[in-house]
């Protein structure tokens, strides 16, 4: 198995695509808005990449976060709020916050699970700074670490019900971030003091099935290399002070934040202690590159991948269940004004 998730170049396979991936056997795949059109389209599309590999579980994912970051939108789907709606319900009502995030993780897990998707790259556990980058911005469950956690929480556990890993990000946080990581190379000077707050979220979920790691340079930890990158930060930050011990992936490799062709970043990635290598942007070469230039997944690796997807479900639909807990979700959320 090749330690990567790749994306897919539209709504059906092609043929190249399907050759490729029957040969070189990725870890997963990643869908995004050019890959969404229907219902009925997009659940053809996971069963057909299941028939390829003919894995009881098999990580398809996705960014469905809600609000600005939602690959499979309205009119097909349904709208969800963005983290920051959460926030400001949990000012004047915590429990009701974090019940409205869980019901509300719950239904969009459902519309994934509906379609096939058996990994949402959700929920952000990074800490809000005043001033920073609004590449983050309104995503955010907050300013305060441990209430991102209890938010971020609510989130694994109603995407565990319907049946949907979620993947806690950006380890090990991306709120301090004065640039946009998709267009350069933040550089976090934060001391490492201050960086506690920033890791706090996510070592109070540490248990988490699934992370993924920031293109940020930390100079407090390593000025030379990007956390994804670094062996450090992956070794002795993530692995041990936060102490998480499930699977690691990379962020998308593609972002200019990194540097050097897309299949050497992977490699260096891989190298640094990252499990896997996501690719978003379906070009074949970059993909056929990172196949040539990355070992098979290892045994480490692959128990990961396997506990991680062990609680994904059946992935069927429940729509009744589905708009209940939409209007318990918009119930509390009206305790703060607020919708989705």
């Amino acid at each position: 198995m090749v330690p990567a998730i790749f994306g897919l170049s539209g709504p059906v396979l092609t043929d190249d695509e399907r050759a490729f991936f029957r040969d070189a056997d990725p870890a997963g795949y990643i869908l995004f808005g050019r890959n969404v059109v229907s219902r009925e389209q997009v659940r053809a599309l996971t069963d057909d990449l299941r028939a390829i590999h003919g894995r009881e579980h098999l990580l398809v994912s996705i960014d469905q976060e809600g609000g600005r970051v939602a690959r499979m939108k309205p009119p097909v789907w349904a709208a969800y709020p963005n983290g920051e709606v959460f926030d400001r319900l949990y000012d004047i009502a915590p429990a009701s916050a974090i019940e409205a995030a869980r019901c509300n993780a719950e239904a969009l897990g459902l519309d994934l699970a509906e379609a096939g998707v058996s990994v949402d790259c959700w929920p952000l556990l990074d800490v809000r700074q005043v001033g920073a980058h609004d590449v983050i911005g309104d995503r955010a469950l907050g300013t305060e670490p441990m209430r991102v956690a209890a938010l971020g929480r609510a989130i694994l556990d109603g995407l565990a019900q319907a049946g949907v890993a979620g993947v806690v990000k950006h380890m090990p946080g991306h709120g301090r971030a004065m640039a946009d990581s998709h267009k350069e190379l933040p550089t976090v000077t934060a001391s490492a003091e201050e960086l506690e707050s920033d890791i706090a979220p996510f070592r109070a979920l540490a248990s988490a099935p699934i992370a993924m790691t920031s293109h940020i340079l930390y100079t407090a930890w390593d000025a030379d290399h990007p956390a994804t990158q670094s062996d450090f930060v992956i070794g002795e930050i993530i692995r041990k002070r936060i102490g998480f011990s499930g699977l690691l992936l990379t962020d998308d490799l593609d972002m200019e934040a990194l540097a050097g062709p897309v299949p050497e970043r992977a490699a260096r990635s891989l190298a640094a202690g990252c499990d896997i290598a996501l690719n978003c942007w379906a070009r074949m070469d970059d993909m056929v590159g990172i196949a040539k230039a990355c070992p098979v997944m290892g045994e480490a690796a692959s128990a990961r991948l396997e506990a991680a997807l062990a609680g994904t479900g059946a992935l069927v639909a429940d729509p009744p269940r589905r708009l209940a807990l939409a209007e318990k979700r918009d119930a509390l959320l009206g305790l703060a004004g607020a919708s989705a």
